[in-house]
């Protein structure tokens, strides 16, 4: 049986980890969950997993969390903030770390888990975006494993399964992207949350949902492909498959190229990475081959969809500009999602940070923080900018 920390609990990711778990009891057990601010959330699900530990990041929630764990009778016991975090994911009783943090939050126990060992099932892009060498060091160092999550990424894994050195077997690696809920759409402008958390085919968090509508998520995946498989940004491509049952494909030296297809539902990729290398059910539907109909492809408008150019640039720009990169487009997606800036000035906010922002490449944790730091303050700063201008504009 395999014990497993799951981090990110409450999240779409760790909804659909629990699931998968549910329906295998007697192969997975949950010994710890983690949660950013939900209390409610994270003692429900206690309830009914039963975990050794359960810790919420805002620390101020820990006294709420304590007496929800207490009236429901459970002998789990509460922590809080990002330690307790980073010390539950690497302790010893659990062997799987699933790291579904969203955003830099995740970094330090995903490293932590993989310096000491774990099978760390990755859900937290923004760790190899932000400190992609750092991982795979802290990997290596802890003799681990590494397992992606991301659809698009466990698709890969599972093309490259017969190849017998990637470097000289494959030509490139074909990212699938769904286009988003404005793959069509020519104007940007008067786009509302609402609208651009409105998936046409994934269910995700709001912050993952824009950034599918903006495609820099796909621009993440780029960056964490690179990293994940050892391959430069020029032999990644992107192409826009709308109906979303291909996830991801490679194309190997002899003109072949290997798909992986199955209905869009995170239950596959997390059961396969969870049971890796057999394979079990997880309750996804199966494709029915005679309803699906065509399946379209096209490249993506990199004018319109300036995120994943920027993504691009930034992979081939090394660690410190995908860093500020990431924490960029995390202040301007928090920024549209409250209100504060236009979807169309989402891109044009990332870009000019990563202006601003220069650093050498980091070499430790530390460094790596500080510039998601210094990019973070940029981007508020232009972000209220905007803002005011806006404002003054409209008076």
């Amino acid at each position: 049986m395999r014990s497993i920390t799951l981090l990110g609990a409450t999240g779409s990711i760790g909804a659909s980890t629990l699931d998968v778990i549910a329906r295998h009891p007697s192969r997975f057990s949950l010994f710890a969950a983690t949660a950013g601010r939900s209390v409610e959330a994270l003692a429900g699900l206690c309830v009914r997993f039963r975990p050794r530990f359960a810790v919420i990041a805002d620390e101020a929630r820990l006294p709420s969390l304590r007496v929800a764990l207490r009236a429901a009778g459970l002998p789990t016991t509460a922590r809080a903030g990002a330690e307790a975090m980073a010390e539950v994911a690497c302790a010893p009783q659990a062997d799987t770390v699933v790291a579904a943090i969203v955003g830099a939050a995740g970094l330090v126990p995903t490293i932590a888990a993989a310096r000491a060992g774990k099978r760390v099932l990755l859900a937290n892009k923004e760790a190899v975006v932000c400190a992609g060498r750092l991982l795979i060091d802290a990997v290596r160092v802890g003799a681990g494993e590494l397992l992606p999550v991301d659809s698009e990424h466990s698709a890969i894994h599972q093309c490259l399964a017969g190849a017998r050195a990637a470097d000289r077997d494959v030509r490139k690696l074909i990212l699938t992207a769904s286009g988003g809920p404005f793959r069509t759409r020519r104007d940007f402008a008067g786009i509302t949350p609402e609208e651009a958390c409105a998936h046409p085919n994934w269910v995700m968090g709001r912050k993952i949902s824009v950034d599918s509508a903006t495609l820099m998520n796909k621009g993440l995946e780029v960056i964490e492909a690179s990293w994940l498989f050892g391959f430069p940004g020029d032999r990644i491509e992107v192409v826009v498959h709308p109906q979303s049952v291909i996830h991801s494909m490679v194309e190997f030296v002899d003109g072949s190229v290997v798909a992986q297809l199955g209905t869009p539902d995170m239950r596959t990729p997390i059961a396969y990475a969870l049971s890796y290398p057999e394979r079990i059910e997880s309750g996804s539907a199966t494709l029915d081959f005679s309803r699906i109909g065509a399946l379209s492809f096209e490249a993506p408008d990199l004018q319109r969809f300036r995120c994943l150019a920027l993504a691009f640039d930034a992979l081939a720009g090394g660690t410190a500009r995908t860093a500020a990169l990431n924490a960029a487009n995390e202040v301007a997606v928090e920024a549209f999602l409250a209100g504060r800036l236009p979807f169309a000035d989402i891109a044009r906010v990332i870009e000019e940070t990563l202006n601003a922002v220069h650093a050498a490449e980091p070499d430790s944790i530390d460094e790596v923080l500080e510039i998601d730091s210094r990019s973070r303050r940029a981007a508020a700063q232009l972000v209220e900018r905007r803002r005011r201008a806006a404002v003054g504009a409209g008076s």
